[in-house]
């Protein structure tokens, strides 16, 4: 998606204060394939299988695929003229967003019977102002907007129950793009750069970034909306992975240090 607000980017781009912060590379432990026509927008886990939403208009899918190949093995479409966005597991459904259309999706999976969609719209939500990315703390969901605040909801009514304000060295850090709860901590991808930001959910500080530059260089996708962007933890395995938009790469990598432990 394109999303222009540059001029928050540069502030935030700007800040000395974050240079304080703990800069990590991300160190690579394994390459695999991904599909480098998926505008991605949301990664999850889900029985060592990758679930990921892709957006743009007439192109807004929710698909699962086969880790170790990048195959899709199952798509289903977003409504036209949604432009899909992130995506979340809550009780045995799924939950996805949509880009400026204040709309949301309950999907469950399909009946099994063949050529039966893989999963099937079971209902719909709503929400004031945009729809990024969503992942869950095993609680309750959190959800960004492409502001500096995340939102914590109520997944069952889709009400919002509390919001956190993302600083760095008291600095605000806007354009929050996809989410991972990771071991207590919040990863979120900063929109239009190659950093993932490290949150404490308690207080909203970011406690360190991860770089993704090099990766970026090695996926070899520099269009202006090629960026970093996914996300994707599998807990049973305590195994990372990262990709980006229409990017031909999927990377594990390594967990942050210390995460979890502040």
């Amino acid at each position: 998606m394109i999303r222009a607000n540059f001029v928050i980017l540069a502030l935030f781009l700007a800040a000395p204060a974050q240079a304080d912060l703990p800069v990590a590379p991300a160190r690579v432990l394994r390459v695999l394939p991904h599909d480098p026509a998926a505008f991605t927008e949301g990664l999850f886990i889900q029985n060592g299988q990758l679930v990921e939403s892709t957006g743009e208009v007439g192109s807004s899918t929710i698909r699962r695929v086969d880790l170790e190949s990048g195959r899709v093995l199952e798509s289903v479409s977003v409504p036209v003229p949604l432009f899909g966005e992130g995506v979340a597991p809550w009780h045995g459904t799924i939950l996805s967003l949509t880009w400026q259309n204040g709309i949301g999706f309950r999907w469950a999976p399909g009946t099994g019977r063949r050529k039966a969609p893989w999963l099937r719209p079971i209902g719909r939500f709503t929400y004031m102002g945009e729809g990024w990315s969503l992942t869950g703390d095993g609680s309750q969901l959190i959800m960004s907007d492409g502001t500096d605040t995340l939102r914590f909801i109520e997944p069952e009514q889709f009400r919002v129950t509390r919001l956190l304000k993302v600083t760095a060295e008291g600095q605000p850090v806007a354009m929050l793009n996809e989410l991972e709860y990771v071991d207590g901590e919040i990863l979120a991808n900063i929109w239009q750069t190659d950093r993932i930001a490290r949150i404490d959910p308690a207080s909203g500080h970011v406690v360190g970034w991860i770089d993704l530059t090099a990766l970026h260089r090695r996926a070899g996708a520099f269009g202006p909306d090629q960026v970093a962007n996914g996300i994707a933890y599998d807990a049973a395995r305590h195994r990372l992975y990262v990709t980006g938009k229409e990017w031909p790469l999927l990377f594990e990598i390594a967990l942050p240090r210390a995460a979890g432990k502040r």
